[in-house]
């Protein structure tokens, strides 16, 4: 081996690109260490109403340890992610000693589930979150199955827009188990539009309802808790004065037969 100059060369090279390889991570070592570039400042960016001054605090010392060059950002997004009411963070270094964290709040939508008071909300992209608001504050309410939060916020925009020619907005969007919707409006009505069907989705059911309101509900002078869009050509209403004396709900347009439901 020592009389073979090729083999000693390939030996010298290696040793040599090993001994660089080992000086470079040594110094890129002591640059990122260095106490010469401190982490002096983190700023925080973003429209905050529910974050505190508090909390941010508890997330900055959590997540921000080391120098500039060492601290780790995906630990300091994970701090400030963990908070409550926070949807999305981007951290990013700024020459020579300061972290910029912005910080996009859940903007809320509505109440999520059966329970009006169950902490749970959903935000303006149709996902469910955890957030605690007063009951003063005034928001829909909205409950489906597990993991139909962003349709049934999809279809309230569409029912909201639709039902807007009657100054009425749906203060309840209900999905069943059986995808049948539900819909309580700011008048106190409730509307049962059934499931969404090829010939019939439950929109057209709607807009056929907003078409014949003020021909039909909106000149009569009495109060109405109830109506079933379900029909082809009309829709069945309950009268509160009518179901507590036990007669049958009154029969709006042209529904061929009590029973017939589209």
């Amino acid at each position: 081996m020592w009389d073979n100059a090729d083999m000693l060369n390939g030996c010298a090279n290696a040793l040599y690109v090993f001994a660089v390889a080992a000086l470079i991570f040594a110094g890129g070592y002591a640059l990122v260490h260095t106490p010469l570039l401190p982490l002096r400042t983190l700023t925080l960016q973003g429209e905050l109403k529910h974050v505190t001054r508090e909390q941010a605090e508890r997330a900055a010392r959590a997540g921000a340890s080391g120098t500039f060059l060492s601290v780790d950002l995906d630990a300091v997004r994970s701090a400030f992610e963990s908070l409550p009411w926070v949807r999305k963070v981007e951290v990013r270094r700024l020459w020579p000693d300061r972290l910029q964290v912005t910080i996009e709040e859940q903007v809320a939508l509505a109440r999520w589930g059966a329970d009006a008071h169950s902490g749970r909300l959903v935000n303006t992209h149709g996902e469910v979150f955890e957030g605690e608001l007063p009951a003063a504050v005034n928001l829909p309410q909205f409950a489906g199955p597990s993991g139909s939060a962003e349709e049934v916020a999809r279809r309230y925009a569409a029912f909201r827009d639709a039902l807007a020619p009657l100054a009425l907005e749906p203060r309840q969007v209900l999905l069943s188990a059986r995808y049948s919707w539900q819909l309580r409006l700011s008048n106190g009505l409730t509307l049962e539009l059934g499931r969404d069907q090829l010939k019939e989705p439950v929109l057209q059911r709607l807009a056929r309802f907003v078409a014949y309101y003020a021909q039909t509900l909106g000149k009569l002078q009495r109060k109405f808790e109830y109506a079933d869009l379900r029909y082809p050509s009309g829709f069945a209403l309950r009268v509160p004065e009518i179901m507590h004396s036990g007669r049958e709900p009154k029969n709006v347009g042209n529904k061929r037969r009590s029973g017939e439901k589209a």
